[in-house]
């Protein structure tokens, strides 16, 4: 299979910026996806490259962005006055796709990308088409009293969830009851053994999980 082109991107007319890798399809539907990445990830996460891939060879414009935070510094974690401008980043670069000339624009991202995603989707429902969540840290590992639910009741964007059945920030069946608290239609798929890296690490699933998770997003927007 070609590997679709790729283009650079870095668009400080925005602020935040808009910077990551937009992936362009050999034959566009007009749908985009932004991915972004956890906490301590980047936008060259392979994770997000195998799913840009594969996504992109379907018919999706996919940009892999770099959060305003990891611009800012190569190496650390979020901090806590981050998340606000995160989640401004992240409706900059849903604008910039608008201005690419794509009409249906998803958003998702791996744990700290996905959970900053949802809460920018639950304070503008109309923002974009669909959630795609991966490994959504549901509470710290070890502390389940410490929920991060508190948006799930004012999400309305259709959102898929992908998560491991060993990941330590939150179990599937915890996930199951806080999927309950969301308005808006949802689904689970469990990636069995995997742990909050969905397991992408071992050869096996760097094969599989990317289909896996394009066919569930293609069934589920039909």
């Amino acid at each position: 299979m070609i590997s679709p082109p790729i283009r650079e991107i870095y668009d400080t007319s925005y602020e935040p910026a808009v910077r990551g890798f937009l992936h362009f399809p050999a034959t566009s539907a007009g749908r985009g996806l932004v991915l972004t990445h956890g906490a301590g990830g980047n936008a060259q996460s392979s994770l997000l490259v195998a799913l840009a891939e594969s996504f992109c060879n379907a018919g999706f414009a996919v940009l892999r962005l770099d959060l305003p935070f990891r611009q800012g510094h190569s190496w650390r974690p979020p901090g806590p006055g981050d998340a606000a401008r995160d989640r401004a980043g992240l409706k900059n670069t849903v604008r910039f796709m608008g201005a690419q000339g794509f009409e249906q624009i998803c958003l998702g991202g791996h744990s700290y990308g996905g959970r900053q995603s949802s809460m920018l989707c639950a304070e503008e429902p109309e923002l974009v088409s669909t959630l795609l969540l991966f490994s959504y840290p549901l509470h710290p590992p070890r502390k389940p009293e410490q929920l991060r639910t508190q948006h799930l009741p004012d999400l309305r964007t259709p959102s898929i969830f992908v998560h491991g059945t060993r990941d330590p920030f939150g179990t599937v069946e915890e996930l199951e009851l806080a999927l309950k608290m969301i308005p808006a239609k949802t689904r689970l798929l469990a990636i069995d053994g995997a742990g909050h890296d969905l397991g992408f690490k071992g050869k096996a699933k760097k094969e599989t999980l990317p289909k896996l998770v394009l066919d569930e997003f293609q069934g589920f927007l039909s």
